[in-house]
Formats: C-alpha cells, structure tokens, sequence
C-alpha cells in the first residue's frame, strides 16, 4: 500500500514539473512576442509622428517656395505611400518588413529633396516655423533610429529564445516563428563621396 501511494506521489511531482516546464517556457514565448509585438508598436508611433509633421513642413515651404511643385508633390506621394503600408506584427516578415522599409526610406529621399531645395530659399531658411519643424523632423529621424534599434534587440532576444533547445521543441509545437529584423539600406556600408 505503502509503495502504490509513493509512485503515485512521484508520478504526480514528475507530471507537476514537466506542466511547469512547458508551461513556463510557452508563457515566456508570449511574453517576448509581446514585447516584439510592443517595440514594433514604438517604431510605428515614430515613423507615424514624422508622417504628422509632413504636412506642416510642406505646407511652411509652400508659403515660400511655389516654383518646387514638383519636390512637394514628390514628398505628399511618397508620405501616402509610405502611410499605406501597414504591417502586423504577427506578420513580420523579411518580405514585409522590406516592402514597409522601402516605403519609409522613399519617403526619407523625398524629405531629403525637399530640405536641398530650401537651401536656395534665404528667407525660408531662416523662418522660425521652418526651423521649428526642421528640429522637430530631425529628432524624430533620431528617434526613429532609436526605435529600430530597440526593436532589432528585442525581436533578436525573441529570435534567440525560440531557437535554443528544448525551447524550439515548443515553439515549433506552438507555432511561434522568428520575427524579421530591420536592415541596413542597401548601398549603406558605402560612404558617400563628397565633392567641393
């Protein structure tokens, strides 16, 4: 009677440790999604702040500069396309995370259009509501850049628990997948070539 009870007892612990074992694992899987899912969530508050400033800054260069239609027109297309694209979390793929940087960084090329052509404009140069959003773009570029980084280290973190074993025993079992990291633009191990 003694040893029936001592085995099930033991049966018991074992069958308690190994649920605590996978469920600790699976809940620790969700919690670094989640956190992919959350940085991810920072990059686009960030990109969508730079999107929210375009209008000002074009509209401010329009007061000024009404010849450079084109550099305008380029820069509103490219800030549409750029808000069109969405990508969800769950779904972060290379694919789509390329197509959602390609998008930004047309967008990032049209600004870039846009501040060269200001520099023939003197008086626009030194408007204080230009310079203001001028400021206000430039830090939020940084912060863009902050945000990406946070978001590669924590998706890389991610990345890195679902693939060491016997973690990716579990996660192959429930479905969790890498999460796609953002990349360097390519050309951008080149430095550019400057020329006086």
């Amino acid at each position: 009677m003694n040893k029936k009870w001592i085995t099930i007892i033991i049966v018991v612990v074992v069958l308690f440790l190994i649920y605590n074992f996978f469920t600790g694992k699976y809940n620790s899987m969700v919690t670094k999604e989640e956190a992919v899912t959350t940085q991810w969530s920072n990059v686009e508050t960030q990109y969508q702040r730079r999107n929210d400033l375009i209008p000002n800054l074009v509209n401010t260069v329009k007061g000024f500069a009404e010849q450079e239609q084109e550099v305008l027109v380029g820069v509103t297309e490219a800030r549409a396309k750029a808000s069109s694209i969405n990508v969800d979390p769950t779904n972060l793929t290379a694919a789509n995370l390329q197509q959602f940087q390609a998008a930004q960084g047309e967008l990032s090329s049209s600004l870039s259009r846009l501040l060269v052509t200001v520099e023939r404009y003197p008086d626009l140069k030194s408007n204080q509501n230009f310079l203001e959003l001028q400021a206000q773009l430039e830090g939020t570029e940084n912060r863009i850049a902050v945000a990406r980084k946070r978001f590669n280290e924590t998706a890389q973190d991610f990345n890195t628990y679902i693939r060491v074993f016997p973690n990716s025993i579990i996660s192959n079992m429930s479905g969790f997948e890498r999460k796609a990291l953002f990349e360097a633009d390519e050309g951008a191990e080149n430095a550019p070539t400057v020329e006086f």
